[in-house]
C-alpha cells in the first residue's frame, strides 16, 4: 500500500523539522499529525510521491487566466495526470477490443477477456440501459458504459500504490454529476418537447380545485426544481463519501502504527487495513455501478414523465 511508502518520508520530514528547532524526536508521528497527513495523502497536489521520491508538476505549470475577479488555474495537477491516464488506458483496452469484435463478426463467441468484457457489456445494456430508460434506451448505452469504466478506472488506481483517487476530490464527482445532470436534462426535452418538459417543473397533480391551484403550482415548481438539482448533488456526494471514508478509515488504522509504535497494533493495523482494502475493492466497483445506474434510471424518469 502507497502509505507505507509515503508515511516513513513523511516522519522523516517532521523528524528534520523537529531537529531543526531543536525538539527532540522518538521517530514516532505525534497524533495530532495523522489529519495532515490523510489530508495530504487524499488531497490534489501538484506534485507524485512514488517509490519513496516525488515527481514535481511545477514545471507544466501554465499561467491562470484571469476574468476579472476570477482567477482559472490550468495548470496539471495529480488526480489530473492520474485522470488522464485512466482515459488513455481506456482507449487502449477498448478500441482494440472493439476492432476485434468487428473483425470477428457475429459468428464467432469472444474468449477470454474478450468474453468477459462482452457479458458486461451486455449486461449493462440489457438490465441496467434498457430496463430503466425503455423505449429508445441503446442510444444512452454508449454513454452509460463510458461512465461507469471511467469511474471504476479512477476507483480501481486510488488502490494502486501510486494511492491517487480522483474520485475523492468534489471536483471531479461533481464533474461528472454535471455532464450526468445535463445529458438527464437534455434527453428529457427532446423526448417530452418543450411544453412536456416544462410540466416536469410546472406540476399540478389532477383533481386540485381551482382556487387552490396557484399555491399549489407555486409550491410544487420550487419542489420540482429543486428536485432536479438534488439528483446531481447526490450523485456526486455518495461517490465522493464512499471513496473518501474508506481511504481515510485505512490511512487512520495504518498510520496507529507510527503512533503507537508496538507490533501488536502493528499486526492488528495491518489485518484490519487488509479486510478493508478488500471492502474498498468491493466498493470501487459497486459506486461505479450506482452511478450509472442511477443516471440511466433518472434519463428514463424525465423521458418517460408521465
Amino acid at each position: 500500500m502507497s502509505l507505507l511508502k509515503v508515511l516513513p518520508g513523511y516522519m522523516q520530514e517532521a523528524a528534520q523539522d523537529a531537529a531543526d528547532h531543536g525538539a527532540e524526536t522518538s521517530g514516532a508521528m505525534p497524533m495530532e499529525e495523522i489529519p495532515d497527513f490523510i489530508q495530504h495523502h487524499i488531497g490534489d497536489a501538484t506534485e507524485i510521491e512514488f517509490a519513496g521520491g516525488h515527481w514535481s508538476l511545477e514545471a507544466l505549470a501554465i499561467d491562470p487566466i484571469h476574468l476579472g475577479p476570477l482567477t482559472i488555474d490550468l495548470s496539471p495537477t495529480r488526480q489530473l495526470v492520474v485522470m488522464l491516464v485512466v482515459a488513455l488506458l481506456m482507449l487502449a483496452i477498448f478500441i482494440p477490443l472493439a476492432t476485434a469484435f468487428r473483425k470477428r463478426g457475429k459468428e464467432k463467441a469472444p474468449r477470454g477477456f474478450g468474453n468477459a468484457m462482452e457479458a458486461m457489456i451486455l449486461y449493462f445494456r440489457d438490465e441496467v440501459v434498457r430496463t430503466n430508460i425503455g423505449h429508445g434506451a441503446d442510444a444512452f448505452t454508449p454513454f452509460i458504459l463510458t461512465l461507469f469504466f471511467f469511474i471504476l478506472g479512477m476507483n480501481l488506481i486510488g488502490l494502486t500504490p501510486l494511492g491517487i483517487t480522483p474520485t475523492a476530490n468534489w471536483s471531479v464527482t461533481g464533474a461528472l454529476a454535471l455532464v450526468a445532470f445535463i445529458v438527464i436534462e437534455v434527453s428529457g426535452f427532446a423526448a417530452l418537447g418543450p411544453a412536456g418538459y416544462a410540466r416536469t417543473i410546472f406540476f399540478l397533480p389532477p383533481g386540485v380545485p381551482v382556487f387552490m391551484k396557484p399555491p399549489m403550482l407555486a409550491i410544487l415548481s420550487v419542489v420540482e426544481f429543486l428536485g432536479k438539482l438534488t439528483k446531481p448533488i447526490a450523485l456526486s456526494v455518495r461517490l465522493l463519501a464512499n471513496m473518501t471514508a474508506g481511504h481515510t478509515l485505512i490511512l487512520a488504522i495504518m498510520g496507529m502504527i507510527f503512533v503507537l509504535q508496538s507490533y501488536l497494533m502493528g499486526v492488528a493495523s495491518v489485518g484490519m487495513a487488509s479486510v478493508l482494502m478488500i471492502l474498498e475493492l468491493f466498493i470501487a466497483f459497486l459506486q461505479a455501478y450506482i452511478f450509472a445506474m442511477l443516471t440511466s434510471v433518472f434519463i428514463g424518469l424525465i423521458r418517460h414523465a408521465h
